[in-house]
């Protein structure tokens, strides 16, 4: 299903919603559409509404200051775009750079995306002891960052360059 950016009134990305949820939110009036799919439009006996990608509330929502994204299996595969950090291959499970029963928890930089092969080649071991190199470090993206990333490579291919994530 697609998702659809929801922005705050300042422009700043706040979540990630249904299509659905997204087109209730702009016929009640409580958002606006600031980019849609080109060519796709939302029809039916008195409503004709472009399709939204990314829409914004019309009335600032104060959110509690977030410093950090929250870490998830899934966040940790979206930020790796579902490639194995070890040898590039399409990824399917998390790996623990410092396996967590040497310590290692389950934070952004600890944990990155494997293949099932390499993650079990690895084992209980550390990169260095397993000798595999990887390809990419881990980092922590932002809150905002995990929400741009959320949306997929095909969604965020057609965003405004000023929504764009930072290269």
């Amino acid at each position: 299903m697609r998702e659809t950016l929801v922005l705050n009134a300042s422009f700043e990305p706040l979540a990630t919603v249904t299509l659905r949820r997204a087109v209730v939110l702009v016929l009640q009036d409580k958002a606006v559409v600031e980019h849609a799919h080109p060519g796709l439009r939302v029809r039916a006996a008195e409503v004709d509404l472009p399709l939204p990608r990314v829409i914004r509330l019309c009335r600032y929502v104060r959110v509690p200051f977030r410093r950090r994204a929250p870490w998830s299996r899934r966040g940790v595969l979206v930020r790796d775009q579902h490639r194995c950090a070890y040898c590039g291959r399409r990824a399917t499970t998390v790996d623990h750079v410092v396996p967590r029963s040497r310590g290692g928890g389950d934070t952004w930089l600890n944990t990155v995306a494997s293949c099932a092969e390499d993650n079990h080649r690895k084992a209980d071991r550390t990169p260095e002891q397993a000798g595999m190199r990887l390809l990419k470090a881990p980092f922590e993206p932002t809150p905002s960052d995990a929400l741009l990333l959320a949306l997929g490579a095909a969604e965020r291919d057609g965003l405004p360059e000023w929504l764009a994530l930072p290269a």
